[in-house]
C-alpha cells in the first residue's frame, strides 16, 4: 500500500453515509442477536463479536477492496489507503505509548460520565455485557473471548483503522481544519450500540487520528489493537479464576 497524494474528495452526504451506514447495519445485527445468544448462555458482547465477524470486517474491508478494483483493475488497497509512509522504527516505541496513554486517560477519567449517560439518557438501551459481571458459565465465556481475541482485538480494529482513518478521513476536505474532530465524532457515533460513549470516544480517538496523520496509519492501528486488548486481559484473568 502506498500513500495516494490527492485522494478524491467525498461530498458531505457521501461522507456521512460512509461513516454511519456501516454502524447502523452492524447495530441492527447486534440487537437482533442479543436475545438468541443470551438464551444460549452468552453475554451480549458475543453478539457484537458475531456481527464483527459477519458484518463489520466483510463490509468495510470489502468496500475498500472494491474501491481498489475500480482504481487499479484488481482487488487490493494500493492507492486507496493514505498515511502509509514509513517512519523510523524508534518512533513506534516513542509514539505508541504516548497515544496509548493519552487515549487511555480519556477513557479512564470520563468513565463516570459514561456510566451516568448509560443509566439515565440511554437507560432503555440494551447494556453491553462483558460477561464478567457474573452469571455466565465458563464454556460460553471462553468461546466469547476467543471470538473477542480474533475479531474484537485484531481484525475489527485493523479494518476500522484502514476504513476510517486510512480511507474516509483523507477524503473529508469539505471540513477543512475541523476534519479530525468531525471524523472522530462520526466514528464515535458509528457505534450506535453504545451511544453513551460518544463523547468519550470522540475525545479518545483524537490521539489516534493525530498519530495516523502526523506519523502513519500503522501507529494508529497498533494503538487501537492495544486499547481493545485491555478487556481481553481482564477476561482471561476472570475466566482463569472461575471454578
Amino acid at each position: 500500500m502506498e500513500d495516494k497524494i490527492q485522494p478524491e474528495q467525498h461530498s458531505v452526504g457521501q461522507s456521512l453515509l460512509l461513516h454511519l451506514l456501516p454502524g447502523l447495519l452492524i447495530s441492527v445485527g447486534y440487537f437482533a442477536l442479543i436475545g438468541p445468544l443470551r438464551r444460549a448462555g452468552f453475554p451480549s458482547i458475543m453478539a457484537l463479536m458475531a456481527v464483527a465477524a459477519f458484518f463489520l470486517v466483510p463490509l468495510e474491508l470489502g468496500y475498500l477492496l472494491v474501491q481498489g478494483k475500480r482504481a487499479n483493475g484488481r482487488y487490493g488497497l494500493k492507492g486507496i489507503i493514505s498515511y502509509t509512509h514509513a517512519i523510523p522504527v524508534w518512533q513506534y516505541f516513542v509514539w505508541m505509548p504516548v497515544l496509548f496513554v493519552a487515549a487511555g486517560l480519556v477513557f479512564t477519567f470520563l468513565k463516570p460520565l459514561n456510566l451516568f449517560l448509560e443509566q439515565t439518557v440511554f437507560a432503555a438501551w440494551p447494556p453491553l455485557q462483558s460477561g464478567l459481571e457474573g452469571g455466565f458459565a465458563k464454556g460460553p465465556l471462553i468461546a466469547t473471548y476467543v471470538m473477542a481475541a480474533i475479531f474484537g482485538v485484531v481484525l475489527a480494529p485493523v479494518v476500522e483503522e484502514l476504513y476510517f482513518r486510512g480511507y474516509l478521513l483523507p477524503r473529508m476536505g469539505y471540513a477543512g481544519k475541523w476534519a479530525p474532530m468531525l471524523h472522530s465524532f462520526l466514528f464515535a457515533s458509528y457505534h450506535f450500540f453504545t451511544p453513551w460513549f460518544v463523547i468519550t470516544r470522540t475525545l479518545a480517538m483524537l490521539p489516534l487520528i493525530y498519530g495516523a496523520q502526523r506519523k502513519n496509519i500503522y501507529l494508529s492501528i497498533i494503538t487501537h489493537v492495544l486499547l481493545n486488548s485491555l478487556d481481553l486481559f481482564a477476561a482471561i484473568v476472570f475466566i482463569m479464576k472461575m471454578t
